[in-house]
């Protein structure tokens, strides 16, 4: 009884310490998406503006229509370039996650969970 008390306070510990790792990796990782989505954020604005200010200064209708068109090209091509990144960004972070939930081994869970199951047959006999 005492070995399976000892066994699940190890594995218990084991989790906490794979959660405070997770935690840890998430909050670099949702770091880096905000600095990633900040800086995205930064550039489109001043494509954007430059695109604007381009648009303006247009004499001509199809010089007009030859600049939002060239903008929407850009901008189409960055924002699925920048989906791109962040959902790789998400992936790896989802890996990364993971691993310390990896470490705690199977033969860690069995140690714990053969006892309690062993004595819940011996229960369900009686």
């Amino acid at each position: 009884m005492m070995k399976n008390v000892e066994s699940m306070q190890k594995f218990s510990l084991a989790q906490m310490e794979a959660v405070t790792i997770a935690s840890a990796v998430m909050t670099k990782g949702m770091q880096n998406i905000a600095e990633e989505t900040s800086a995205f954020s930064k550039k489109y604005f001043e494509m954007s503006s430059s695109a604007l200010q381009e648009l303006l200064g247009a004499k001509a209708l199809d010089k007009a229509f030859e600049i939002q068109t060239t903008f929407a090209k850009q901008a189409h091509e960055s924002i699925i370039t920048q989906a791109t990144k962040v959902s790789e960004i998400y992936t790896s972070l989802a890996m990364e996650m993971k691993k310390p939930f990896h470490d705690t081994s199977v033969k860690d869970v069995v140690e714990v969970a053969a006892p309690v199951a062993t004595k819940s047959k011996a229960v369900a006999q009686l």
